[in-house]
């Protein structure tokens, strides 16, 4: 039987790469997002995909997408927030709670919400970032949100079994969560980090969707997460 994926962020970026990577596997899948006409545009990408526009930090909404998707037998949540960046001498404290607020809260509502449908030896994983386990000067708001969900996968992985919970720690990857930069400044930052980093260059989003899909399929990966950022936490 054809399994079943509930991608929530895949829309753009490594949700919908992971979405298109998962249905050339052979997985059916379902993409949740807010944006509506970015939905439309993801469902044109990818063709015969469930749909279901969603936002994240409603509960109320979160719990009626996964009730109407049906049966899942594996959940990916690839939420993002530009929100928590900065030095901290200066950081605003209202930016890191909109940061708790619009990534590390959703992720755990979707997790929550997807316990009743979601196949009890099925899979759970979580997207965070690398800033978690970097020192990159200026990501302590980033660093913060992304330990807090990467500390709830052993959890998880213990208090669910057999669920398995895992995550994938994404290193600089080109995706729309660059846009507030202009595009001269973006290729430039992009430049910066490509030469410091061990692999030579910046992430995808397909490489990300293979670690991903790799996760999802191997049983016998529980409570891990895995860095996928070409070693740019050594050059931080």
């Amino acid at each position: 039987m054809t399994e079943h994926v509930f991608i929530v962020g895949g829309t753009s970026g490594i949700g919908l790469a992971a979405a298109a990577k998962l249905m050339r596997l052979g997985y059916k899948a379902t993409i949740a997002g807010r944006d509506p006409a970015r939905l439309k545009a993801a469902r044109h990408s990818l063709g015969d995909v469930g749909a279901v526009v969603m936002d994240a930090a409603d509960p109320i909404a979160v719990n009626a997408a996964f009730a109407g998707a049906g049966p899942i037998d594996h959940c990916v949540l690839a939420l993002g927030s530009g929100k928590g960046a900065g030095p901290f001498r200066n950081l605003e404290m209202k930016s890191v709670r909109q940061a708790f607020e619009g990534k590390a809260f959703p992720h755990m509502v979707c997790a929550q919400a997807a316990l009743p449908t979601l196949r009890k030896d099925g899979s759970l994983t979580f997207i965070s970032a690398v800033s978690a386990c970097a020192g990159f000067p200026g990501t302590a708001g980033l660093a913060a949100v992304n330990a807090a969900i990467e500390a709830l996968i052993p959890v998880l992985a213990a208090e669910l079994r057999p669920l398995r919970v895992n995550g994938v720690s994404p290193g600089v990857v080109d995706t729309p969560w660059w846009d507030f930069l202009p595009a001269d400044q973006r290729e430039a930052t992009f430049a910066d980090y490509a030469a410091r980093t061990p692999v030579g260059r910046i992430g995808r989003p397909e490489d990300v969707a293979d670690a991903i899909a790799f996760l999802i399929g191997n049983g016998f990966m529980n409570g891990e997460t895995i860095v996928c950022d070409g070693g740019v936490r050594w050059a931080a």
